[in-house]
This record gives structure tokens, sequence and C-alpha cells, in this order.
């Protein structure tokens, strides 16, 4: 896995042709409601009008998705996907030939009824955009995918911005035309490319669609709630817009009064931000080793509080200068402590919500997907239209400063994700995996995409060296393994509470406790059958000379009551590491030789689960081990 990127799907027809979509349509949007702005200050409108009309474009283009998002879930449920990306860039053509009507009219009515349009289009959209990448992504391709969708979106928000912005100022007079024939080039490229995305079955095509928006939205937000880990990370996509709104719509502000600078230095900081976010999203990959790492979200919960704090602290007051340009603000004391800031926030933001976007995927049945992120869709916008109350309300009644702004929003994102890591523990116990195991090994996957099946029930078996087998094992596999191990280690202090998370499965010797073994393989039983992965480590202990010992038979009890796949695993280097049994006193360990130990996690292909024995998974392991004979 370490030889891969997520940049190869960049290559790839079934993910680059949906990449340029969607990107293009996050760029057309920006152009589109910016050169709605650059079109105001051509025609010299008052500013109270100026101001109208920036107030109402947000909320014309937000409200379909209150109003359609449930209706849209649906019917991305029942229609072949790709038809309905083709369907939803054909809109996108006429609704932007209405805008450059209106842009060429100079007429406000009409481009506002076109923005309404392309909100609705944008609902229509949404639902499809993150339930295709299950559908054409491998289990451990889904964190890269959604880091480049994320990169995408981002840098394409930014740059549509500036583009939407500087058509008035460079164009002059021509403005209204080159806007409008921007628009629509740009929805006819995307329609084009469109096309060129392969056929992506319908997750439900049996489904009726229910007309009535109100009942269906919240049917959708119950459908929504149906597992908790998913409902926290759809909380927590939605914070994230909510975090994103109150910054990004306090940055032109900020730049001008706390920063000193010109009008222009906004779209820096809005760069910065959006730049972060951009490397951060690309990043997960690398930090999650390809799977659905969830342990990242609290490491971007904490680095966004950590980083809008001293963004409070970099500059509390307003600015002693005024009208400086980016290259004098730059050179000004103290702005590269807050370009670092707004970079580390966007960075963090990148950690924190790709991975919430792949576990959602990676969580829910492909025939509700799109209604769950309709229901995310319909979350989110609530969220928005929140975000810039409550930024309203502290300003007018409250008379905060923007910097006091970001020191509550810092406050308050702390609180929001202890709150949600407390009620799922989850996302708080792979982050205490995730540091452990990546603070004390080296990890060198081999064989694990090609054997570890990417749904259904599977049984993996591995030797067992060490007390970190099983957080070694998840960091490797894309897919959520259940873990049955011996109860002792299972009842270590602090593990526990990470195993007991993970749903670990404790087992004892049928002499210890009779009653805990069969328990145990009732519970592997119940587990296989709900098409769950499943390891053991069929030696029943941890080698106390770094040989492997003797499968025991309760690798073929196992399949006789149901005979799944059985995938071969072997654990290399384990023996030299840290939390073996090599070393048993303290003083013994030789922390920095065996600190980062290099660690190999060899698969091999599934056997026959009707035939496999235990004889027979030995000698596999064996060989995938490197023992010779």
């Amino acid at each position: 896995m370490s030889g891969h990127s997520q940049f190869a799907l960049l290559k790839q027809r079934r993910f680059l042709p949906f990449f340029i979509v969607q990107s293009l349509g996050a760029f057309n949007d920006n152009v589109y409601r910016q050169a709605i702005i650059g079109l105001l200050f051509y025609l010299g409108v008052s500013q109270a009008e100026q101001s109208l009309y920036t107030t109402l474009a947000p909320a014309i283009f937000i409200l379909p998705y209150f109003l359609f998002s449930a209706l849209a879930g649906q019917i991305a449920e029942k229609l072949e996907k790709s038809r309905l990306i083709v369907i939803t860039t054909t809109m996108e053509i006429a609704i932007m030939t209405l805008a450059a009507a209106g842009f060429l009219t100079q007429s406000m009515p009409v481009l506002l009824i076109a923005l309404f349009c392309t909100g609705l289009q944008s609902t229509l959209f949404g639902p499809v955009k993150y339930s295709v990448l299950p559908s054409v992504l491998k289990p451990e391709e889904l964190t890269g995918g959604n880091g480049l969708v994320e990169m995408g979106t981002s840098m394409s928000i930014l740059t549509g911005m500036i583009s939407g912005g500087a058509i008035f100022i460079l164009a002059g007079s021509f403005g209204p035309v080159v806007a409008g024939t921007a628009v629509i080039a740009l929805a006819i490229v995307g329609n084009i490319t469109a096309r060129m995305i392969p056929k992506v079955d319908a997750g439900a095509p049996d489904l009726k669609i229910n007309w009535n928006p109100i009942p269906e939205s919240l049917a959708v937000l119950r459908l929504a709630k149906k597992q908790k880990a998913v409902a926290n990370a759809i909380l927590g996509v939605s914070w994230f817009w909510f975090v994103g709104t109150m910054l990004t719509s306090q940055l032109p502000t900020y730049a001008v009064v706390n920063l000193g600078g010109k009008p222009t230095l906004y779209i820096f900081a809005l760069a910065l931000f959006s730049v972060g976010t951009g490397v951060g999203s690309l990043l997960c990959e690398k930090l999650s080793g390809r799977t659905v790492e969830i342990g990242l979200v609290p490491l971007g919960a904490f680095g966004m509080t950590a980083f809008m704090l001293d963004l409070y602290f970099a500059r509390a007051g307003t600015a002693t200068t005024a009208g400086l340009s980016v290259a004098a603000f730059v050179a000004a004391p103290g702005s590269v402590r807050i370009i670092i800031d707004l970079v580390g926030i966007g960075l963090f933001t990148g950690f924190f919500v790709v991975p919430l976007f792949a576990l959602i995927q990676s969580r829910t049945p492909k025939s509700e997907m799109s209604r769950v992120f309709a229901a995310l869709n319909i979350q989110n916008s609530g969220f928005i239209v929140a975000a810039a109350m409550i930024a309203l309300a502290t300003q007018k009644f409250l008379h905060w400063t923007i910097p006091q702004l970001f020191l509550a929003l810092a406050i308050a994102n702390a609180v929001v994700a202890i709150y949600i890591f407390t009620i799922v523990p989850e996302f708080l116990m792979r982050f205490l995996s995730w540091v452990m195991v990546r603070f004390l090994y080296r990890l060198r996957p081999h064989g694990i995409e090609a054997n570890v099946p990417d749904e259904g029930a599977a049984l993996i078996v591995c030797n067992h060296v060490s007390y970190m087998d099983a957080l070694i094992l998840s960091a490797t596999i894309p897919r959520p393994v259940r873990f049955v191990m011996y109860y002792k280690i299972f009842n270590i202090p602090v593990m526990r509470w990470i195993f007991r998370t993970a749903r670990a499965i404790p087992i004892a010797g049928a002499r210890e406790n009779p009653a805990l073994m069969q328990a145990a393989f009732d519970e592997v039983d119940a587990a296989l059958a709900d098409g769950e992965l499943v390891c053991i480590f069929p030696e029943g202990a941890l080698t106390r000379d770094g040989e492997m010992a003797t499968f025991k038979s309760g690798v073929e009890k196992i399949l006789e009551r149901r005979p799944v796949p059985v995938v071969p695993m072997a654990l290399r280097g384990m023996w030299a590491s840290m939390w073996s049994r090599r070393d048993t006193r303290l003083g013994r360990m030789r922390v920095p030789r065996r600190l980062r130990a290099h660690v190999e996690v060899f698969a091999g292909p599934p056997f026959d689960g009707a035939t496999a024995t235990a004889e027979g998974l030995e000698a596999q392991v064996r060989t995938l081990r490197g023992d010779q004979g």
C-alpha cells in the first residue's frame, strides 16, 4: 500500500471524469455568484442595494437545499447515477443560459431566479456526488478519493471566486458578455465530461418516490440516525460547514479592520485557508495508511481549536495600519504567525472532514446512501444559516469583535468535539490506537488490497506475536475488523477500553471459562452472519520465543458453523519490537532501538472455508511469515 497514491485515481476513467465534473460545478457556481457581485459594482448601485443583494444571494442559493434535498436523495437512489449526472449538467447549461440573459440585460431579478435554479441543480447533484464514490472506489481508496474531491472542491471555490470577481475588473464594458459566455462554456464542458463517466448502478431502483418534501425530509433525517457513528459523522460534517461559514464570512472585514489590508487581502486570507484545507485533505490518505481512519477526526478537531485560539491571540485588536497590499502585509511584523494560523486551521479542517465522509460512505448501505447524503445536505444547510445568523447577532447585539468571534468559535469547536467523542467513543479510541501504532511502528503491508475482500463475511487468521497485534492489523486492513483475543489481553488497562470500543471478542480456554469460550464462538458466528470481518489468532497465546505454535482446532469449529472465506495473514518484525515477550523487564526494552520498528503485514489468497483446515492455514501463515518448510 505504501507504493500507492491517490493521484493514480486521476488517470482512471472510473474517477477522473467525475472529479472534473464536480470541480467544474463548484468553480462555475462561484464564478457566477462573484460575477453577480461584480455586476453590482459595474452598475454603480447604491451601498444599500449592494448590501441587499449580497445578503439575498446566499439565502436564495441555499433555499432549494431545504426544499428539495429529500426529493433529490430519492431520485439519486432510484436512477442510474451517471445518467443523473448528465441530466443535472444539462440542467446547468439551461440555467446558465438564463443567467447569461440576465447579465446581457443587466437584470438582477433574472440573475436571482437563475441563482435559485443553480441552487436547485446543486441540490439534485449533491446526493449523487458522494454516493458515487463507494460504488467506483475500493474501501482502501475511499479516504484518498474523498481527499481529492475535497481538495478539488476547495480549490475550485477559491479560483471561482477570484475568476468571477475579476471578470468586470478586467473586461470592463464587456463584463456582461464575458460573464454570460464563461458560465455557459463551463456548463457545456461539464456536460461533455459527464458523458464520459462510466455507468454506476442505482442504489434502490425499485424505490417509490414520495413527492411531499416535509414528511420525506423527516424520513431521510431519521434514516441518517440509524447508526450512531454515521449520525455523528454527519453532525461532524455539518459542524465543519458551520466553522467554515463562520470563518470565511468574516474574512473580508477581518482582512481590512484587523489585518490593515486592502479589500484584496481578503482573497489572500481565503487562499491560505483553502490551500490548507486542500493539503490537509490530500494528506489524509498518507496518514491513514489507506484505511478509513476516523482517528484523524479528533486530531483535526483539536488542531482546529489550537490554531483558532492562536489566531485570536495573534491579532486580538484592530490593525494599527491600513491599506496594506499582500506583499506589505507579509512583510509586516507578526504576519507570519497569522499566515501559519490560517493555513493550520485549513490543514486540520481537512484532517477533520475527509475521514468523516469516508466513514459515512463505508458504514451506510448502498441502497440508502443517496438519501443519507440528502439528509446531510439538509442538516448542512441549517448549520450554514445558523452560522450566518449567529455571527450577525453576536456582532450586532453583543458587539463582539471578529477576533472575539474566532475565540468563541475555538471554544465551541472544542466543546462540540468533546461531545461527539463522548457519545461515540470509537472516534477517540481510533485516535489513541492511531497515535500508538504510528508512533511505535513503521508499517509495510503486502497483499492486503488483493486478498482481503472489499465486502462480505470473511475470517482472518494470523500469527500472534505481541499485545499490539490487533491494532497493527486494524491499521492496515481498510474495513473494520472484529478481533477475537485472549481475555487477559482484552483486560489490559487502557487497552481494554480500546478493545471494548472496537467490539473485540474476549475468549478463554475451555478449562479456564467454558461459558466465555462458548459465548465467544456464538458472537463470532453472529458477526460472520452479519457480513463482518473477524480475526482470530489460532495459536491461542502470544509466542514466548518468536516462533509460531501449532494452530488449535477453534478455527475449524468456526468454519463448521459458517464456512466463510479464510484469509491467512502474517506479521513480520513484531518480535523485535516493543510489547512482545522478547523482553520481560522494563529495563531491557532497549527503547531507542525498538521504537519505530519496521513491521511487515502479509496477506495471502483466501481459502475456501468449506475445505480449510487448521493445519493447512498454519502452513500458509508460516510461508507468509517466512518460515522454512
